[in-house]
């Protein structure tokens, strides 16, 4: 890797519209450089910058800061920079100015570097294909490697549409608020919507949230910790550990625990903040905690906000209110006020569930909807127009309520849940019983980590176990159907493989926590793909994240103590798309602690076979009564105990269901999903899988760079570089890496990388092509012409030089604009198409031409000339139709937000500002867009 040392002048392989920048700063694993033509500024990482070096070759004609030129004879390096002589200047690199260029096109042409017809047509391909993918309606949202469920597409449309997004993501456990905040992220950041995120969760969430950013959508964030800030600032003692990395995950407690680092975070200032377990964040009129504070702080830096919790009122209104006001402290700066709003709001809730249910309302509710339209609008409903119906619910849904603050989607509402099926198995020693329920104590003394147990090693030995039996008899009966089993620690899940592979020749595949990320992700595609992979012992660390949905049996060797903790090792199953029914085997000894722990979530709870909603309460609740009767379950005293508890648990939860049904809010909850909005995406994002130009394409380009695509199955393969060239791409290991383009395929598989236009390797492909001179020029016959003449492609890019955090590509992605011109200058695009020339012309020698100073010097400049014209006249009206797209798209929003400001206050100033400022910004950019010639074909006619 080459040293970075200031005043050397680099490109921009992803952005060439930058120009030459300047090397302005080198840090420690950093390089910032300034680009004087775009005035912009970039920060890299130092090891995998996608910049190249600018170096003038003898014949380019330079400038220094003073406007003096240079047509450089010779070239020298000195001290890491390059040295420019000619007609007897010296001009160091430190000196050039900003108006220096690189070597355009024609000067390759001239000097005869010319290229292959099939690199020219490659490099045209990708021009096509960059515009059309930045253009794309659904661009953001095909490259997640996840399936397309209408309601987590809706909320990620609708928020990530938004300027300013400061939302509370609630769905119900199970309906995936993680993909729905995972989403919003990836299309803000690939759009350029927003650069800099940080993710805070629970210390338990970090590595869930870790893979499935990077397993589900190719982003990396950089997980920080005290070790790792530690370590940054060793090199850097001035500097701000948090600025090193764009998109970072830390917990809660890491903040929380140090007020420096908390301190160091606010102070780095974020696009995009998004918090997970929010509910945990304690906040009262009289009491804030620190984990509070310092989200409160955050969220006042930071323009963009995702809050997640799964119980959004299950606390009480004043816990609700605190989440909030997180949001909009302007708008929600009240909480009497609050409460007294809420309860307009229910009313209306139910006002719009009898309106959507076509029930008859009465004469208080057609009042209220005359207030807010018109009585002749209100007096059409009762004809059954269908559609004023739907037009009144979406005005209603609009512009009343806490919507644009809160999405909350419910089971109740959403189809495609399977039925869970308990299969509770008691199970008798005939011989040794009191043998066994000892052992099941001091394995549930293990599992609570709790004092007198026996270290694991010695007593997990499942060789002669009831249990294991039982387990091998149910693979038999039930092959060859897949088995998951999850049980509590890694210990066990060895103990269980040591004992199955004893007894009977099969391959236990198995998953835990000291196995590293890619032998995860292999076991699990075993488990996955091959028939005989027909169990998976999986420690606590498989209810985290995972897929197993093509799995029917969930086994619990053993049930976690705490209800939500149950409810994740069931959700790996049972999720929204599930096709089959669930079960869910429970093996247990009678009168072990087990036994006591079952009861309590099967009887009290009915945990097993119904979605279990407030389990923390719960948990908080009776989890010390509970742990005191499974220790001492073999007594009678304890066993009338536990019907007791059980009595008294199903009690307390019809209460908190009560509690809850009441506070749901049912026009919040069709706020929250809107079908019509979510098949369109869905329909184009399948459009999308469907075409196979990105397939082709990529095809193409690996054949080139000499990358082997091995076929595994359907339009999937194993890529492996050759071994002249390993480092081409350098994504792409030695080894190899399996690659597909089928969605449902690359869902089955985590070690199987689902590409798409938004893929790092494809954008990696593309940035190959276009950010180096990679057939920018050519020369070709055509022959069997009816007359002997020159033709010249040219093909152009119109290109902004984008600010970050501006989604310029929405409107004027950069364009490519392709001429053709014959000798006289007269355009002849339209007679000759892109396929037409791939197909018939051949190849042949450039240097007739070149030779001939009449072409150099007077012909070939005046065809480009020409054609240049041309382009700009394409441009004009590109750049005007991109005006006019801008602003009748941000007309109508800032219209639309400022008229439902006046009858929803939850419309914020500042999201109207913020919509304001971006119009006058993308206004500039699109004003100052300017066409680059990009690649140049000649074409001799016989």
């Amino acid at each position: 890797m080459e040293e970075f040392i200031p005043n050397q002048r680099y490109s921009s392989l992803g952005e060439p519209e930058l120009g030459v920048g300047t090397v302005t700063e080198v840090s420690k694993g950093k390089v910032q450089i300034f680009f004087p033509l775009a005035n912009e500024e970039r920060l890299y990482a130092t090891e995998s910058a996608p910049l190249i070096r600018t170096i003038f070759k003898i014949g380019d004609t330079i400038t220094d800061q003073e406007g003096q030129s240079l047509v450089v004879e010779d070239v020298t390096l000195q001290d890491g920079l390059y040295v420019y002589f000619g007609q007897g200047i010296k001009m160091h690199e430190a000196s050039l100015g900003a108006g220096t260029v690189a070597r355009n096109v024609q000067d390759r042409l001239f000097a005869g570097e010319v290229d292959s017809l099939e690199m020219f047509a490659l490099r045209r391909e990708s021009l096509y294909h960059d515009y059309n993918r930045k253009k794309a309606s659904v661009f953001g949202f095909v490259g997640g490697k996840i399936d397309l469920i209408p309601h987590q597409l809706y909320i990620a449309h609708e928020v990530s549409e938004r300027f300013a997004p400061r939302v509370l993501l609630s769905d119900q456990v199970g309906l995936g608020k993680t993909i729905e905040a995972c989403l919003i992220l990836h299309r803000m950041l690939v759009s350029g919507r927003i650069s800099r995120a940080m993710i805070v969760v629970p210390e338990s969430l970090v590595h869930q949230w870790f893979v499935e950013m990077y397993r589900k959508f190719n982003l990396w964030f950089h997980i920080f910790d005290e070790a790792r800030s530690a370590s940054l600032e060793e090199s850097a003692p001035d500097g701000n550990p948090f600025l090193d990395d764009q998109l970072i995950i830390c917990s809660i407690e890491f903040l929380a625990n140090s007020q420096k680092r908390s301190a160091q975070a606010i102070a780095a200032h974020w696009d995009m903040l998004v918090v997970d377990e929010a509910h945990h964040l304690a906040w009262s009129e009289n009491e804030v905690s620190p984990a509070y504070q310092i989200i409160e702080l955050l969220s006042q830096s930071t323009k963009g906000l995702l809050l997640l919790t799964a119980t959004p009122e299950q606390l009480g209104a004043e816990s609700h209110f605190a989440r909030l006001r997180l949001l909009d402290p302007v708008r929600y700066n009240n909480y009497h006020d609050f409460v007294h709003e809420s309860k307009g709001n229910k009313e209306m809730a139910l006002l719009m569930e009898k309106l959507s249910t076509d029930q008859t309302l009465d004469a208080h509710e057609i009042e209220c909807l005359e207030k807010l339209f018109s009585k002749e609008r209100i007096a059409q409903l009762p004809q059954g127009h269908s559609l004023l119906k739907h037009q009144l619910i979406e005005d209603v849904l609009d512009q009343y309520g806490p919507g644009r603050n809160l999405f909350r989607n419910t089971r109740l509402a959403m189809k495609g849940f399977p039925k869970r099926i308990a299969h509770l198995v008691p199970i008798q020693p005939k011989e040794n019983q009191e043998f066994w329920i000892g052992r099941s104590n001091n394995e549930f003394l293990i599992d609570a980590n709790q004092d007198g147990a026996t270290p694991a090693s010695q007593a997990l030995n499942f060789g002669e176990d009831p249990r294991l039996d039982w387990l091998l008899n149910k693979m038999e009966t039930i092959y060859p159907e897949k088995i998951l089993l999850i049980c509590r620690s890694k210990e066990k899940v060895l103990a269980l493989e040591s004992a199955i592979s004893e007894r009977i020749r099969i391959n236990a595949g198995v998953f835990h926590e000291e196995l590293t990320l890619v032998q995860r992700d292999r076991n699990a595609a075993w488990f996955a793909d091959h028939e005989e992979a027909q169990i998976l012992l999986c420690s606590e660390i498989g209810s985290e994240g995972r897929n197993f949905q093509f799995v029917h049996h969930l086994v619990l060797f053993d049930v976690p103590f705490h209800p939500e903790l149950l409810e994740q090792r069931i959700g790996r199953l049972d999720r929204i798309g599930q096709k089959n029914d669930i079960h869910i085997h429970v093996p247990y000894f009678v009168g072990s602690p087990q036994n006591a722990l079952i009861n309590w979530l099967h009887e009290g709870l009915d945990a097993f076979e119904t979605n279990l909603e407030g389990g923390n309460v719960l948990y908080q609740e009776f989890n010390q009564p509970l742990m005191e009767i499974c220790r001492e379950f073999s007594t009678n005293e304890k066993q009338t105990a536990l019907k007791e508890l059980i009595a008294e648990t199903q009690q307390f939860q019809q209460k908190l269901n009560k509690n809850l049904a009441e506070g749901r809010d049912r026009m919040l909850e069709m706020n929250s999903f809107r079908p019509e909005i979510a098949e369109k995406l869905i329909q184009q994002i399948q459009a999308e899988d469907k075409n196979t130009a990105l397939e082709s394409y990529l095809t193409q380009v690996f054949q080139y760079f000499d990358v082997e695509m091995e076929d595994l199955a359907a339009r999937t393969y194993l890529l492996h570089p050759s071994a002249m060239i390993s480092e081409a791409f350098p994504s792409i290991p030695r080894e190899g890496i399996p690659i597909t383009f089928d969605r449902k395929r690359a869902i089955r598989r985590d070690d199987v990388h689902f590409l798409s236009w938004e893929h790092p390797m494809a954008v990696e492909a593309l940035d190959k092509i276009l950010g180096t001179d990679f057939g920018s020029a050519s020369f070709g016959i055509l022959r069997g012409s009816e007359d002997a003449g020159l033709l010249l492609e040219l093909l152009f890019v119109l290109e902004t030089a984008g600010e970050e955090r501006t989604a310029i590509d929405r409107f004027l992605p950069n364009t490519p604009i392709r001429i053709v011109v014959d000798h006289t200058g007269n355009e002849v695009t339209e007679d000759f198409s892109a396929d037409f020339f791939n197909k018939k012309l051949t190849l042949g020698q450039v240097s007739n031409f070149i030779d001939n100073e009449v072409f150099v010097e007077i012909l070939l400049p005046k065809m480009i000339e020409e054609a240049m014209h041309m382009a700009e006249e394409v441009s004009d009206k590109e750049i005007d139709q991109a005006l006019q797209r801008m602003n009748a798209q941000l007309n109508h929003e800032i219209a639309r937000l400022k008229h439902l400001q006046k009858q929803n206050p939850n419309i914020r100033d500042s999201e109207i500002q913020t919509a304001v400022d971006e119009q006058e910004k993308l206004t500039a950019l699109i004003q100052k867009a300017r066409i680059r010639l990009d690649a140049i074909l000649l074409i001799q006619k016989e």
